[in-house]
């Protein structure tokens, strides 16, 4: 993100320091490269770093190619760019290419670029004040600084669209048995009361012996087939045994690569409706005891499917990021609470946990890898919405100032004013903005501190 106040140029000064739109940024990708490492080391899963540090990687690389879109289109305009490099702090290497440096810093934590004249209150150089980037016409700097986010959506549609073509979408497996209960309750209220923990699992006179646990199942089994009829998925399971309350039935099973045929009865018990549209109602149906564990994979799609799938993905995302700031935006308040959203906000560290856990889980490679691509391309479309926000730092707000005097100009050239049009005076507004990087900061802290104490898991 382009700083919204350029820094004078000192005799032996360094690189600037990162701008505030870029401090809470910052900050996050530091505490989560800290946290991942932490907790590779304390647990010495070295899968779950290869995920967690893959997906930090991801992002780094991610706001590097950010600046990059700044960089590239303000050269292709003639503005001047005299700093191009990724991370902050202290330099590693540098090397001068023409008018520009390019270098890596210490602290792998983003990246920036420095173009001359960001704004009216730098110092420039006479001799560069025809390339400087306000001097520009009004179009070419909405070009600059819409870059970054354009890159970002790009990101987001080369990475859903190499998902769906190479690896293709979820598809259930065999399910898996979860849990084998002692009993089953009869009743809806027993199932509930259980489930609050105000009432006993196994309540007498409303529960009976599990038929599951009778007949030899055993956590960790795949249910293959139910009566020689296939099992593709956990709702397909719950349904073969909810029509055979007080019916044998004969269930496939694989226990370690071994298969064996049990025979058991479901019992009649009351059970909320698996229907969508009557979730109140009640029924009586077949159960066994079991607590069943859904299992994926993915499947390969042509190429008009895999466009298809595409699509949905990327409304998916866009779906979920508009429930994340309307629906979830009261559960910012529980982050550090028990009761935490699974589906509210994350942090980065959050989000780099996830993603090591995803990859340290059991599931198949492909689902695996599927996973973080689909991360990934979301992360890139929300720092590419939120960066276009109307608000100075960040670029959205650079654009509202510019879309500003275009339509101030405009109303006052209509109006027969033939003189010199003045320029938006960025040091009123710095009190605002400032306001909102102490906001975002704070709220960046807020939510790397959760993700450490108080961390959303994807499994337990």
């Amino acid at each position: 993100m382009t700083d919204l106040v350029a820094r004078r140029p000192t005799a032996g000064a360094g690189a600037p320091a990162p701008g505030p739109a870029s401090r809470g940024l910052l900050v996050g990708i530091a505490g989560a490269l800290v946290l991942v490492f932490g907790l590779a080391v304390a647990t010495g899963n070295g899968v779950y770093l290869l995920g967690a540090v893959g997906f930090v990687l991801a992002l780094l690389v991610s706001v590097t190619l950010h600046e990059a879109g700044h960089f590239v289109t303000a050269r292709h305009y003639g503005m001047k760019a005299t700093q191009f490099f990724a991370g902050f702090g202290p330099t590693i290497w540098s090397r001068q290419r023409g008018e520009t440096e390019y270098g890596v810093k210490a602290i792998p934590a983003g990246g920036f670029v420095k173009i001359v004249g960001m704004t009216q209150l730098e110092d420039v150089d006479p001799a560069d004040e025809p390339r400087a980037f306000w001097r520009q016409r009004a179009g070419q700097r909405a070009v600059v600084l819409a870059a970054g986010s354009t890159v970002h959506f790009i990101l987001a549609v080369l990475l859903v669209l190499l998902a769906s073509f190479a690896i293709g979408r979820v598809a259930e497996r065999a399910p898996g048995i979860g849990a084998v209960s002692d009993c089953v309750p009869t009743s809806v209220a027993a199932v509930e009361a259980a489930a609050r923990g105000t009432g006993p699992e196994c309540p007498e006179g409303s529960s009976v012996p599990s038929p599951a646990q009778a007949a030899g199942l055993r956590a960790g089994d795949v249910v293959v087939s139910v009566d020689g009829e296939p099992t593709e998925g956990v709702l397909e399971f719950l349904e073969q045994v909810r029509d055979r309350a007080d019916s044998p039935m004969s269930v496939l099973v694989d226990r370690d690569g071994t298969r064996s045929t049990l025979t058991l009865t479901p019992v009649a018990a009351e059970r909320p409706t698996l229907s969508t549209t009557d979730g109140d109602a009640v029924e009586t149906v077949g159960a066994i005891g079991v607590i069943p564990q859904q299992r994926v994979t993915t499947e390969r799609l042509g190429p008009v499917e895999a466009l298809q799938q595409s699509g949905t993905v990327a409304v998916q995302m866009l779906e979920g990021i508009q429930r994340t700031v309307t629906e979830k935006l009261p559960t910012i308040t529980r982050v550090y609470s028990d009761d935490r959203d699974p589906e509210g906000f994350i942090g980065i560290v959050g989000a780099g946990r996830i993603s090591g856990e995803v990859l340290a889980s059991e599931e198949t490679l492909s689902f695996k890898a599927l996973n973080f691509l689909v991360l990934v391309a979301g992360l890139n479309l929300f720092v590419g919405l939120f960066n276009l926000l109307p608000l100075l730092p960040l670029d959205g707000g650079h654009l509202a100032v510019l879309a500003f005097e275009q339509a101030r100009d405009k109303v006052k050239r209509m109006r027969g004013y033939t003189g010199e049009l003045l320029r938006v005076d960025l040091t009123k507004l710095l009190p605002l903005t400032y306001l909102v990087v102490l906001f975002f900061a704070g709220f960046t802290i807020w939510l790397l501190g959760a993700d450490i104490v108080n961390p959303i898991r994807i499994s337990q």
